[in-house]
């Protein structure tokens, strides 16, 4: 079974016992990275100084990707500023839910639906079928625990996992200083193209402001 980089993401996130994402704020930047990340790794994108440019509007096969590139192109044709940090503004939420029903439709999660309190609606993703997370898990745990080498795919995971900071949603239970500098070596390594290794730096550095941002936002609210 194919399942994208976004799809893997969502799995590494989702907790097996309750079904809730863990850090979904961070998750969603990631998620939507991934589907830019898989888009060019087709050759459906090409990034350029954080700029996206979508340069083929084909069928990838798949349509959770095919979804994405569709809206897309209909974005980057109608605004002046089509970068990669703008877009994940604008699409992480649609592209978290958009994962999480590719998971369920393919059956690998399944969707409860409850209210808190008698009030407050609540969506659980518990999983139904732990193969193709334990198949993801060992993999990354032989490229970054044991130095194995990876492919275009992994590697750009690992790097996407790394500028996000999310070490213990992919290696619970490993000390940070386990696997970052790995993960870190992997990232700034040059194992794909010149156009997938700039979807990489275009989305960490949109993580990045955007975790600055909100860190600021935070203390200053606290100081207030």
């Amino acid at each position: 079974m194919h399942v994208t980089l976004a799809e893997e993401i969502m799995l590494l996130s989702l907790d097996d016992d309750s079904g809730q994402a863990k850090d979904r704020w961070a998750v969603g930047w990631i998620v939507a990275g991934g589907l830019l990340l898989e888009l060019a790794l087709a050759e459906r994108i090409r990034v350029e100084g954080g700029r996206v440019e979508v340069v083929d509007t084909a069928s990838t096969g798949d349509p959770l990707l095919d979804g994405c590139l569709e809206s897309l192109a209909a974005w980057a044709g109608s605004t002046r500023s089509a970068t990669v940090a703008a877009w994940l503004r604008k699409d992480q939420a649609k592209s978290v839910g958009a994962a999480l029903e590719s998971l369920r439709g393919r059956g690998i999660v399944t969707e409860e639906r409850h209210r808190v309190l008698g009030l407050f609606p609540v969506r659980r993703f518990p999983e139904a079928d732990g193969t193709v997370e334990r198949e993801l898990r060992e993999r990354l745990n032989e490229v970054v625990l044991n130095d194995a080498e990876p492919d275009a795919r992994t590697a750009g995971l690992i790097g996407l996992l790394h500028g996000a900071r999310l070490y213990r949603l992919a290696f619970p239970g490993q000390p940070r200083k386990r696997v970052e500098p790995r993960m870190a070596a992997l990232a700034e390594g040059q194992w794909a193209a010149d156009a997938v290794q700039e979807t990489i730096r275009a989305t960490q550095v949109a993580i990045l402001a955007a975790t600055t941002a909100a860190t600021a936002a935070a203390a200053a609210a606290t100081g207030s």
